[in-house]
């Protein structure tokens, strides 16, 4: 395996997109819409598929949902390994503006500043930048 890689599909990716790009930064790149495609007719202006990318090494592909219902999951928590304390604090308060804390951001016995949020599309976000 060379990598696992982290596939949210979202409601209104299109707009979500750019709120994860305020969280993490980055750049939005290889977009593709619905629009012309047999398959998704009905859902036009929609992701079929965009990616932000936040470095060389983090990148999150999106794409909208399709007609069927989701399930907003508890099991699977993304966890971000963050470079310092000011870029887990912009992350963490950013993620709990519309969100919901689940762990206060803190200092752990492992040595980290360490947090965990639920932001506004049910994305749980297990952040941690090790000191």
């Amino acid at each position: 395996m060379k990598r696992i890689v982290p596939h949210l599909r979202i409601k209104n990716c299109k707009e979500e997109i750019e709120y994860y790009k305020k969280v993490f930064g980055g750049e939005i790149k290889n977009t593709q819409l619905s629009d012309g495609i047999e398959m998704f007719k009905g859902y036009e202006g929609k992701y079929i598929h965009a990616e932000l990318h936040i470095n060389e090494n983090c990148i999150l592909y999106m794409a909208d949902v399709f007609g069927e219902e989701t399930v907003q999951g508890t099991s699977i928590l993304l966890g971000p390994d963050l470079e310092s304390e000011e870029e887990i604090t912009n992350v963490y308060e950013e993620l709990a503006k519309d969100g919901e804390i689940k762990m206060e951001l803190q200092d752990t016995f492992w040595g980290a500043k360490h947090a965990i949020v639920t932001d506004k599309n049910g994305i749980t976000w297990e952040l941690n930048f090790t000191k």
